[in-house]
């Protein structure tokens, strides 16, 4: 009984530091995968980097991680303007991925996940900002500009227009509902129902040149890819998706 109870306690003892050890090095793992995330897409802030399964480093052994998730406070994303051109910035805020059987190959210097899945989110005034809007004539003297961006309730968005004639603003902004989607890399925002300006006789084609525009938004980390977009109170709320990511290499 008494080696029985040494045993015991030999196992309990090497079990205790081989959890510690794991634990140790999965800690460090972490730190220098979001040391290298941080450098290699230039971010401001050092992004959380959560490697989750248990023990690590029989994952490691086995050349995969079940589940990393990654955490970044703020990215700036490539985007073009409202006619799809113009090379600017979109800030993204909040990006949550999470990536799943995460392969590594070359000796460990570069990585693939077979998907990826998370949620971001960009405010109204930033959207509005990248998508580079420009005022519209709508008739000889007359000019429409979108001037504020919003959450319009039930998934829609809220576009508020500003007309002025002869160099003067009008007192009421005009305001319409529009859808949002995603086509490609492309989020497009479309007006439900058109608005007149003060009755002057404006083509449809005239009008969406105001009310409707796009943005491309391209560059993320890793590789994902816009799913989905969703108009909401504290602004636009993006999924994210990809399968065979490349993570680095």
């Amino acid at each position: 009984m008494r080696a029985l109870r040494i045993l015991l306690i030999l196992v309990v003892v090497l079990g205790g530091l081989f959890v510690a050890a794991d634990r140790v090095a999965v800690g460090f793992a972490e730190g220098k995968a979001a040391d290298e995330l941080r450098s290699n897409e230039n971010l401001s802030e050092k992004p959380e980097v959560s490697i989750e399964g248990f023990p690590f480093l029989t994952q490691v052994v086995g050349g995969q991680l079940d589940d990393v998730e990654i955490k970044i406070k703020e990215y700036e994303a490539s985007a073009g303007g409202a006619t799809g051109g113009g090379a600017g910035t979109l800030r993204i805020q909040d990006l949550d991925a999470r990536m799943q059987g995460v392969r590594f190959s070359n000796g460990y210097t570069s990585a693939t996940a077979d998907s990826a899945t998370g949620t971001a989110h960009v405010s109204y005034a930033e959207l509005l900002r990248a998508a580079q809007v420009e005022p519209v004539e709508v008739a000889p003297g007359a000019t429409a500009k979108v001037i504020r961006l919003s959450d319009g309730g039930n998934g829609k968005m809220k576009v508020t227009v500003e007309a002025t004639v002869l160099g003067r603003k009008l007192p009421d902004p005009i305001t319409v509902t529009s859808s949002m989607r995603v086509e490609g890399d492309v989020v497009k925002v479309h007006a439900d129902n058109l608005p007149s300006f003060g009755g002057v006789p404006t083509p449809e084609s005239t009008v969406r040149q105001i009310t409707d525009f796009q943005q491309s938004i391209t560059g993320l980390p890793a590789g994902i890819k816009i799913d989905k977009v969703e108009p909401a109170p504290d602004g636009v709320h993006i999924t994210v998706a990809g399968s065979h990511v490349s993570l680095v290499g």
